[in-house]
């Protein structure tokens, strides 16, 4: 396991499934991870919680998006 430095997320894969589809995975695992800004109330406590539901830690908004995007700004005020 001395390669999941230069691979990512996609080295549990190992030499399995080809270069590009390991790329496109560990691109999606690293995009839904981590916390993003909430467009509600702007704190950076939106997480994700489920597929295209995502929720904000702080004000407890709930909010669809994309299944590992949060909604835009521009969508949630419509």
């Amino acid at each position: 396991m001395g390669r999941t430095k230069k691979v990512g997320a996609a080295g549990k894969y190992g030499p399995r499934y080809g270069t590009k589809d390991r790329k496109l995975v560990a691109k999606i695992e690293a995009e839904k991870s981590g916390r993003k800004p909430c467009p509600s109330c702007g704190a950076e406590k939106l997480k994700r919680t489920s597929t295209g539901i995502w929720e904000c830690r702080r004000c407890g908004a709930k909010f669809a998006g994309q299944a590992y995007s949060p909604p835009s700004k521009e969508y949630s005020e419509r």
